[in-house]
């Protein structure tokens, strides 16, 4: 390193004007000098086959400073290029081996102590890092959700996993500030500012200026945000260490005292192209390259040293020592052991046990009148919610109004505004704000309100809620039940928006859980047991209740009541992985699988065959994701025909998996399934042109008995 490298100064500010001294600043030069090389080791590493280096953090060493000025206790959702925050934040906590655990994360060791070898990420559990993967900005909601349920836990007055005077941090880039999944969390972050709610959050928009191979427009992120009203826009210089340290302490006050979001956007360069494979001369000219280059953070901390009265040659022992140290850290990460096994791999999406349930209250049951789906819901979460005040349910028109079917029907007015509330318009948003508060401890229920709306942040469960234990090795979990209101045969109303059968969203998302009931006392089970896996298992649970049901009372003839539920509270609880057999009055001719709608109007049906001396068993799996396969199989008759009736399409729906099941379990008897049509689903009385009716069941039954005409 010679003086000519040495670049002119950014800005007029000095260390001293920062309060950095020279130990301050040789201690962050020795922060930003072990990111760099951990990347270029990484990457010359990589070449022989030894390390799987993608994305450096080469440019962005000025994140340094973020992680100086902001506490341990900082819950942090961090950007992919974050190594020097990682490593900075680490020198809070003594006995800490941030080398060695980046080493064995980029060699994808299964001794990596963040995600166990599945992945190169940036996270730690004891440095409240959530690990992110390769995201775009899918992480900015739940870091919304984080920052909101700090203020939330101090206004119920309950002790959160996060400390009530913490804030929360995220971290992304300039190209990714212009997703629509971040454009939804900083709306929501200034639409909760602006109602004058607390959010303690910093989003930090790293500016390098270019987003893989396109440019960002000068100046465009500034015009942008500076001006939004809720947030606070601060801007600064992450390659001159003094200027990001002022940027960062004025952020790092402003969010913590005023409990406001903050928009810190840093200027950084980006070095070494986006990422391994990238070959920047393909997009960049070299005179753009080396002018970027020219500007490298860790040069700029380098004057700053010399300006305090360090030498050239303190600069060079202290960057020959860390590149010695780095060296030997990569090459021994490299040796150690991999995940083998496809058991070893997927270890973390076992459920954990965590807590026991509180015992249910011994309160009398909310009414002695049976009641309908949506009502029964409505009790059941009451019934759970004080039983345990970790539970908040929330989502649009579910405070106030009730939901649109009622199914949340008077729990604002009984357990208050801090435990049941609506959110803005925005599935992105209600799904984030449900991951970042189980970061905190709480137990969310959140809703959506149609099955179709879901498709708008699918990536928030799939991307999001059901990856962080298998990339945090399950060192952390966000617990939930997502209550969505979908399914078909809403009869005149909604067209494809509101009547939506495909759930072919949800099963191939590893470890999550898919539950539907097929009446209101079905749903007061499954319903208590969905809560129970959250709040025990730690699990990611779906909750798809039939619109069409909500309302319904008699299942034969008007007057029966055999749709209704009893909320004595006494019933025997619905085990995961266990389905419900409505058996035939005699010996069974063949056997229904079904589910939802299916399983109503199969048990119509079921009446109907036997009168036409067709004895029928109607088995509701219950559970569609993971599908109960053992005790499906246990309840059949194997040598008796099988009708799967499924009313979802035929493209993407579960009978795919259960004839799937039933071949591989070696079942010969006859096996037919009938479904609904791929095709959206229309308006009005064009939907029973496309979905299952009564009378296909009806028929195919007949057939498979051997009475069809």
């Amino acid at each position: 390193m010679g003086e000519a490298l040495i670049p002119d100064a950014l800005t007029t500010l000095s260390a001293a004007d920062v309060g950095l001294s020279r130990t301050d600043l040789f201690a962050l030069l020795e922060t930003q000098m072990r990111s760099r090389r951990l990347d270029l080791e990484s990457r010359k590493l990589a070449g022989a086959g030894k390390t799987f280096y993608s994305i450096g953090s080469s440019g962005h060493e000025g994140n340094a400073a973020v992680a100086r000025v902001f506490r341990r206790d900082d819950i942090a959702f961090l950007h992919y290029r974050s190594g020097a925050f990682l490593i900075e934040r680490a020198g809070k906590l003594p006995g800490t081996t941030p080398l060695w655990d980046m080493a064995l994360s980029f060699a994808a060791s299964s001794e990596d102590p963040v995600s166990g070898g599945r992945h190169k990420v940036i996270g730690s559990a004891p440095l409240c890092i959530p690990p992110q993967t390769s995201t775009i900005a899918s992480h900015l909601p739940k870091a919304v959700g984080a920052a909101w349920s700090i203020g939330l836990s101090k206004h119920q007055k309950r002790d959160g996993l996060l400390p009530p005077d913490s804030v929360a941090i995220c971290s992304f880039g300039d190209a990714s500030s212009n997703h629509s999944t971040a454009q939804g969390a900083f709306n929501a972050a200034a639409w909760t500012a602006y109602r004058g709610l607390p959010l303690p959050l910093v989003f930090v928009c790293e500016d390098n200026g270019i987003g893989i191979s396109v440019p960002t427009p000068e100046s465009w992120v500034r015009a942008n945000f500076s001006q939004r009203p809720g947030l606070h826009y601060i801007g600064g210089d992450a390659r001159d260490i003094a200027d990001a340290m002022r940027a960062a302490s004025e952020a790092e006050r402003f969010a913590r005292l005023r409990r406001r979001p903050v928009f810190l956007h840093l200027r950084t360069v980006r070095l070494m192209g986006h990422a391994g494979s990238d070959v920047e001369m393909q997009y960049r000219s070299r005179e753009e390259i080396e002018r970027e280059a020219d500007q490298d953070p860790l040069l700029h901390t380098a004057r700053h040293a010399l300006e305090a009265g360090a030498t050239l040659d303190d600069i060079r022992t202290l960057y020959s020592r860390i590149s010695g140290q780095v060296a030997a850290v990569m090459e021994q990460a490299a040796q150690r052991p991999r995940l083998t096994t496809s058991q070893q791999v997927s270890a973390p999406l076992a459920p954990r046990p965590a807590k026991r349930s509180p015992e249910r209250p011994a309160s009398p049951p909310p009414t002695a009148k049976p009641q309908h789906m949506s009502r029964a819901i409505s009790a059941t979460l009451a019934q759970e919610m004080e039983r345990d005040a970790d539970i908040i349910v929330f989502g649009e028109d579910v405070g106030r109004k009730g939901g649109v079917y009622g199914a949340t029907t008077g729990l604002q007015k009984q357990f208050g505004i801090s435990r049941v509330f609506d959110t803005l318009l925005d599935e992105q948003t209600i799904l984030g704000l449900a991951i970042g508060a189980a970061h905190n401890g709480h137990l969310p229920i959140p809703e959506i309100q149609f099955l179709a709306y879901v498709h708008n942040a699918e990536d928030q469960i799939r991307g999001e809620a059901a990856t962080l234990s298998f990339f945090s090795d399950a060192q952390y979990a966000n617990p939930m039940v997502i209550r969505i209101a979908g399914l078909a045969y809403q009869k005149g109303f909604g067209g494809h928006f509101h009547n939506d059968n495909a759930i072919g969203v949800f099963r191939d998302i590893p470890g999550i859980v898919l539950a539907c009931p097929s009446s209101a006392a079905e749903a007061v089970l499954l319903l208590r047991e969905a809560i129970r896996l959250a709040r025990e298992e730690k699990r990611v649970v779906i909750f798809l209740e039939p619109i069409a049901l909500y309302n319904v009372k008699d299942l034969y003839q008007e007057g029966d009541g055999k749709m209704l539920a009893d909320l004595s509270g006494d019933e025997e609880p619905a085990r995961f992985g266990e389905v419900v057999v409505h058996p035939a009055a005699r010996e069974r001719d063949l056997t229904i699988l079904t589910y939802g709608n299916g399983t109503y109007f199969a048990r119509r049906c079921q009446k109907r065959l036997a009168e036409n001396d067709v004895a029928v068993d109607v088995i509701d799996l219950r559970w569609l994701v993971p599908l109960p396969v053992e005790d499906m199989l246990a309840r059949l008759d194997r040598s008796k025909p099988i009708l799967i009736v499924d009313e979802c399409r035929k493209s993407g729906s579960p009978s795919e998996e259960i004839i799937t099941h039933l071949v591989e379990a070696g079942i010969d008897a006859p096996i037919r399934r009938i479904t609904g049509d791929d095709c959206f689903i229309p308006l009005g009385p064009a939907a029973n042109a496309v979905l299952l009716q009564e009378g296909d069941i009806m028929a195919a039954a007949l057939d498979l008995a051997g009475k069809g005409r």
